[in-house]
């Protein structure tokens, strides 16, 4: 399984011919290093409807014909837009052509803004993506919670995304001790440095997640990892 990080939270998965792209927050985000032009892909995952993490999925579901997978709120907005799209819901998992998403609890918020207006999108979710025998796990934003604890034992999860940024999602304090929760061997620090107020070092992080014989990779915009 390769994963490559576009800043951000944004990743995208590829095995066995499936790419799937999850929060794709790109011309949007200075530091994303890629055009959602530049997309190719089969499904578009969502976390939650904020803007730096909805981003550019409605134009890249069009270009590639391909659904937004969502919480339901937030499928049905997508819907609305003219794109393909498939709603679930928190806990629930869904087969789709070579890959299965399931989707976790994440204790944040969700909402999109139009104008003045904030629209409900439904709960905020973190992401358990399986493709063949590998099984990525994005966090979205979020708190650190104590079921945590409860994916890592229902899943065996080869590599996690975890939110770094402190302010609106978990700290690298929270976010060591998730990493350990999850009981992955892989983390890649997410959500920090776009904005000041989520101002973090992830090299310092992954440095600290080996010091619990975990494995960080503070990735910069357009690098990969193979699991």
């Amino acid at each position: 399984m390769k994963i490559t990080y576009y800043g951000h939270s944004c990743m995208l998965v590829e095995e066995n011919g499936i790419r799937v792209i999850i929060d794709p927050f790109l011309s949007g985000n200075a530091n994303s290093g890629i055009s959602p032009d530049d997309i190719q892909v089969d499904a578009v995952v969502l976390t939650h409807g904020h803007a730096d993490h909805f981003g550019d999925s409605i134009g890249i579901a069009k270009r590639n014909d391909c659904p937004v997978i969502a919480v339901f709120e937030l499928a049905g907005y997508c819907a609305n837009q003219g794109v393909k799209s498939q709603g679930m819901n928190i806990g629930g998992s869904f087969a789709f052509n070579g890959f299965k998403v399931k989707f976790t609890q994440a204790f944040h918020s969700s909402s999109i803004s139009v104008g003045d207006t904030w629209i409900y999108a439904g709960q905020p979710a973190g992401v358990l993506l399986t493709i063949g025998d590998k099984t990525f796990y994005h966090a979205g934003d979020t708190s650190l919670f104590g079921d945590m604890r409860l994916i890592g034992e229902m899943n065996n999860i080869e590599c996690a995304a975890l939110p770094i940024g402190d302010a609106f999602t978990m700290g690298p304090d929270d976010a060591l001790l998730a990493a350990q929760w999850i009981r992955t061997k892989k983390v890649i620090p997410v959500h920090y440095n776009t904005f000041p107020q989520i101002e973090q070092d992830p090299v310092l992080f992954c440095d600290r997640l080996r010091q619990t014989g975990l494995e960080g990779y503070p990735l910069k915009p357009g690098e990969s990892i193979n699991i």
